[in-house]
């Protein structure tokens, strides 16, 4: 017997009807114990998870200090280890408090900000 292709085997199917196709699958079914149809679902639920995955790794920007500019400067100093003076700058200025960061760290870093009345935007 020739070996079908799967060329040959797309144009079959194209020839058979909706029923012919069903007793087809019901067939492989039987024969080799798998559900074809399972595994055609399954596989576009996969990448959809994959697209509303939150980037693995994220910038912390500070956009405002808000009114405890203090407190906000205390714990940009702390997560950073810069001095007085650059962590000043970077609540006076805004801009990245942290680069490059884990998203899980990063929302961590957020919450601890927007507690002490910061506004931070992730990117």
């Amino acid at each position: 017997m020739a070996k079908l292709t799967k060329e040959s085997f797309i144009e079959s199917l194209k020839e058979m009807t909706i029923l012919e196709v069903k007793e087809l699958v019901d067939a492989m079914k039987e024969e080799f114990g798998v559900d074809p149809t399972a595994l055609a679902v399954q596989a576009p639920v996969q990448t959809d998870a994959i697209k509303d995955e939150e980037p693995s790794v994220v910038d912390v920007i500070l956009k405002s200090a808000g009114a405890n500019k203090i407190a906000v400067i205390k714990i940009v100093r702390d997560v950073t280890g810069l001095g007085l003076g650059e962590a000043k700058a970077i609540v006076d200025n805004g801009g990245a408090v942290k680069e490059k960061i884990n998203s899980e760290e990063a929302n961590q870093l957020k919450t601890q900000l927007e507690e002490a009345g910061a506004e931070i935007e992730l990117k």
